[in-house]
Protein backbone atom coordinates (compact mmCIF):
# COMPACT_ATOMS: atom_id res chain seq x y z
CA UNK A 1 0.00 0.00 0.00
CA UNK A 2 1.20 3.52 -0.72
CA UNK A 3 -1.12 4.99 1.88
CA UNK A 4 -2.24 3.39 5.11
CA UNK A 5 -5.39 3.56 7.15
CA UNK A 6 -5.36 4.75 10.71
CA UNK A 7 -6.94 1.57 12.11
CA UNK A 8 -7.39 1.09 15.81
CA UNK A 9 -5.64 -2.25 15.55
CA UNK A 10 -2.90 -2.50 12.93
CA UNK A 11 -3.40 -6.26 12.87
CA UNK A 12 -6.89 -5.71 11.52
CA UNK A 13 -5.53 -3.83 8.53
CA UNK A 14 -2.91 -6.50 7.89
CA UNK A 15 -5.52 -9.27 8.06
CA UNK A 16 -7.79 -7.42 5.66
CA UNK A 17 -5.05 -6.87 3.10
CA UNK A 18 -3.84 -10.45 3.40
CA UNK A 19 -7.28 -11.90 2.72
CA UNK A 20 -8.13 -9.46 -0.04
CA UNK A 21 -5.02 -10.71 -1.80
CA UNK A 22 -4.78 -8.41 -4.79
CA UNK A 23 -6.02 -5.28 -3.04
CA UNK A 24 -4.04 -2.08 -2.83
CA UNK A 25 -4.40 1.55 -1.91
CA UNK A 26 -6.23 3.58 -4.57
CA UNK A 27 -7.18 7.15 -5.28
CA UNK A 28 -10.69 8.02 -6.42
CA UNK A 29 -10.58 9.45 -9.89
CA UNK A 30 -12.32 9.26 -13.24
CA UNK A 31 -15.42 7.34 -14.15
CA UNK A 32 -19.00 7.43 -12.93
CA UNK A 33 -20.11 7.84 -9.33
CA UNK A 34 -19.82 4.69 -7.24
CA UNK A 35 -22.88 2.47 -7.29
CA UNK A 36 -23.42 3.27 -3.61
CA UNK A 37 -21.45 4.61 -0.69
CA UNK A 38 -21.62 4.53 3.08
CA UNK A 39 -19.98 6.89 5.58
CA UNK A 40 -19.39 5.91 9.18
CA UNK A 41 -19.92 8.10 12.21
CA UNK A 42 -16.75 9.76 13.43
CA UNK A 43 -14.92 7.56 15.94
CA UNK A 44 -12.11 8.45 18.32
CA UNK A 45 -8.70 6.83 17.83
CA UNK A 46 -6.25 5.90 20.61
CA UNK A 47 -3.95 8.77 19.61
CA UNK A 48 -6.67 11.30 20.40
CA UNK A 49 -7.66 11.83 16.78
CA UNK A 50 -10.89 11.22 14.92
CA UNK A 51 -11.53 8.80 12.07
CA UNK A 52 -14.29 8.64 9.48
CA UNK A 53 -14.58 5.64 7.17
CA UNK A 54 -16.28 5.77 3.78
CA UNK A 55 -16.99 2.71 1.63
CA UNK A 56 -17.52 3.12 -2.13
CA UNK A 57 -19.21 0.13 -3.75
CA UNK A 58 -18.75 -1.43 -7.20
CA UNK A 59 -18.41 -3.99 -8.58
CA UNK A 60 -15.84 -2.86 -11.12
CA UNK A 61 -13.44 -4.69 -13.39
CA UNK A 62 -10.00 -4.92 -11.82
CA UNK A 63 -7.21 -2.71 -13.09
CA UNK A 64 -4.36 -4.33 -15.00
CA UNK A 65 -2.18 -4.10 -11.87
CA UNK A 66 -4.74 -5.92 -9.74
CA UNK A 67 -5.18 -8.65 -12.36
CA UNK A 68 -1.42 -9.12 -12.50
CA UNK A 69 -1.28 -9.55 -8.72
CA UNK A 70 -4.15 -12.03 -8.87
CA UNK A 71 -2.34 -14.02 -11.55
CA UNK A 72 0.67 -14.27 -9.26
CA UNK A 73 -1.48 -15.28 -6.30
CA UNK A 74 -3.30 -18.00 -8.22
CA UNK A 75 -0.12 -19.25 -9.86
CA UNK A 76 1.51 -19.64 -6.45
CA UNK A 77 -1.31 -22.04 -5.56
CA UNK A 78 -0.98 -23.92 -8.85
CA UNK A 79 -4.30 -22.55 -10.10
CA UNK A 80 -5.26 -20.50 -13.15
CA UNK A 81 -6.88 -17.11 -12.69
CA UNK A 82 -10.47 -17.04 -13.94
CA UNK A 83 -11.23 -13.41 -13.11
CA UNK A 84 -10.74 -10.54 -10.68
CA UNK A 85 -13.63 -8.57 -9.22
CA UNK A 86 -13.15 -5.17 -7.58
CA UNK A 87 -15.88 -4.98 -4.98
CA UNK A 88 -15.32 -1.73 -3.12
CA UNK A 89 -12.89 0.90 -1.88
CA UNK A 90 -12.58 1.70 1.82
CA UNK A 91 -11.44 5.27 2.49
CA UNK A 92 -10.19 6.45 5.87
CA UNK A 93 -9.90 10.13 6.85
CA UNK A 94 -8.12 10.92 10.10
CA UNK A 95 -7.79 14.26 11.89
CA UNK A 96 -5.73 14.84 15.00
CA UNK A 97 -2.44 16.30 16.17
CA UNK A 98 1.13 15.36 15.28
CA UNK A 99 4.11 16.97 17.02
CA UNK A 100 1.58 19.22 18.79
CA UNK A 101 0.31 20.56 15.46
CA UNK A 102 -3.04 19.92 13.72
CA UNK A 103 -2.65 17.07 11.22
CA UNK A 104 -4.68 15.07 8.70
CA UNK A 105 -4.02 11.69 7.13
CA UNK A 106 -5.85 8.99 5.23
CA UNK A 107 -5.83 6.49 2.44
CA UNK A 108 -7.86 3.99 0.46
CA UNK A 109 -7.86 0.23 0.31
CA UNK A 110 -9.23 -1.59 -2.72
CA UNK A 111 -11.32 -4.62 -1.79
CA UNK A 112 -10.85 -7.15 -4.57
CA UNK A 113 -11.26 -10.89 -4.97
CA UNK A 114 -9.07 -13.11 -7.09
CA UNK A 115 -11.29 -15.78 -8.65
CA UNK A 116 -8.68 -18.51 -8.83
CA UNK A 117 -9.98 -21.82 -10.13
CA UNK A 118 -10.82 -23.01 -6.62
CA UNK A 119 -12.88 -26.21 -6.33
CA UNK A 120 -16.45 -25.69 -5.22
CA UNK A 121 -17.46 -26.76 -1.71
CA UNK A 122 -20.19 -29.39 -1.81
CA UNK A 123 -21.80 -28.45 1.51
CA UNK A 124 -21.65 -24.80 2.52
CA UNK A 125 -24.29 -25.03 5.24
CA UNK A 126 -21.70 -25.64 7.96
CA UNK A 127 -19.85 -22.47 6.95
CA UNK A 128 -23.09 -20.50 6.78
CA UNK A 129 -24.02 -21.72 10.26
CA UNK A 130 -20.65 -20.55 11.58
CA UNK A 131 -21.31 -17.10 10.15
CA UNK A 132 -24.86 -16.99 11.52
CA UNK A 133 -23.64 -17.92 15.01
CA UNK A 134 -20.85 -15.31 14.97
CA UNK A 135 -22.68 -12.50 13.15
CA UNK A 136 -23.65 -10.39 16.19
CA UNK A 137 -20.16 -10.64 17.69
CA UNK A 138 -18.62 -9.80 14.33
CA UNK A 139 -20.76 -6.67 14.05
CA UNK A 140 -19.72 -5.59 17.54
CA UNK A 141 -16.06 -6.02 16.66
CA UNK A 142 -16.58 -4.05 13.46
CA UNK A 143 -18.18 -1.28 15.52
CA UNK A 144 -15.09 -1.06 17.73
CA UNK A 145 -13.01 -0.30 14.63
CA UNK A 146 -15.25 1.81 12.40
CA UNK A 147 -18.34 2.85 14.34
CA UNK A 148 -21.70 1.11 14.30
CA UNK A 149 -22.31 -1.60 11.68
CA UNK A 150 -24.07 0.05 8.70
CA UNK A 151 -27.85 0.05 8.63
CA UNK A 152 -30.55 1.21 6.24
CA UNK A 153 -32.66 4.29 6.92
CA UNK A 154 -35.19 1.89 8.46
CA UNK A 155 -32.57 0.56 10.87
CA UNK A 156 -32.02 -2.81 9.17
CA UNK A 157 -28.45 -4.15 9.25
CA UNK A 158 -26.53 -4.36 5.99
CA UNK A 159 -25.79 -7.96 4.94
CA UNK A 160 -22.24 -9.17 5.40
CA UNK A 161 -20.64 -10.14 2.08
CA UNK A 162 -17.91 -12.78 2.15
CA UNK A 163 -15.14 -11.50 -0.11
CA UNK A 164 -13.67 -14.98 -0.55
CA UNK A 165 -17.02 -16.67 -1.02
CA UNK A 166 -18.19 -19.57 1.08
CA UNK A 167 -19.05 -21.58 -2.03
CA UNK A 168 -15.33 -21.89 -2.78
CA UNK A 169 -14.18 -22.37 0.81
CA UNK A 170 -13.78 -18.81 2.05
CA UNK A 171 -13.39 -18.39 5.84
CA UNK A 172 -16.83 -17.53 7.29
CA UNK A 173 -15.77 -15.39 10.27
CA UNK A 174 -12.28 -14.13 9.41
CA UNK A 175 -12.06 -10.39 10.30
CA UNK A 176 -10.90 -9.37 6.83
CA UNK A 177 -13.28 -11.52 4.82
CA UNK A 178 -16.65 -9.92 5.56
CA UNK A 179 -17.69 -6.56 4.16
CA UNK A 180 -20.98 -4.82 5.05
CA UNK A 181 -22.88 -3.98 1.87
CA UNK A 182 -26.37 -2.69 1.03
CA UNK A 183 -28.78 -5.50 0.16
CA UNK A 184 -29.05 -4.61 -3.54
CA UNK A 185 -25.27 -4.38 -3.89
CA UNK A 186 -24.91 -7.70 -2.07
CA UNK A 187 -27.23 -9.25 -4.64
CA UNK A 188 -25.22 -7.68 -7.48
CA UNK A 189 -22.01 -9.15 -6.03
CA UNK A 190 -23.57 -12.59 -5.72
CA UNK A 191 -24.88 -12.39 -9.28
CA UNK A 192 -21.42 -11.60 -10.65
CA UNK A 193 -19.35 -14.16 -8.73
CA UNK A 194 -20.29 -17.11 -10.99
CA UNK A 195 -19.18 -15.07 -14.01
CA UNK A 196 -15.89 -14.23 -12.26
CA UNK A 197 -15.18 -17.96 -11.90
CA UNK A 198 -16.28 -18.77 -15.46
CA UNK A 199 -13.72 -18.92 -18.29
CA UNK A 200 -13.45 -16.08 -20.76
CA UNK A 201 -15.65 -13.58 -18.94
CA UNK A 202 -15.41 -9.82 -18.59
CA UNK A 203 -13.81 -10.14 -15.15
CA UNK A 204 -10.54 -11.14 -16.76
CA UNK A 205 -10.54 -7.99 -18.91
CA UNK A 206 -8.68 -5.06 -17.30
CA UNK A 207 -10.67 -2.02 -16.32
CA UNK A 208 -9.53 1.52 -15.46
CA UNK A 209 -7.23 2.26 -12.56
CA UNK A 210 -9.77 4.76 -11.21
CA UNK A 211 -13.28 3.47 -12.00
CA UNK A 212 -15.37 5.91 -9.96
CA UNK A 213 -15.55 9.46 -8.66
CA UNK A 214 -16.15 10.40 -5.03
Amino acid sequence: MTAAFVFRRAAGAVALLALVGCGSATIGGGGSPARAKWSSPIVSTPDGGQLRTTIYYGPWQCSAAFISRCESKCSAQGLPLMGCIWLADIKGDWQGRYLFMPAEAGGRLAITHCCCDYPKISNTQRLRDQWSNARDRFRDEWASEFGAWPTTSAGKNFPGHHIFDLGHGGPPVAPGNVLPVPADIHQAFNDEYPACYAPGGKWLTPGPARPYVD
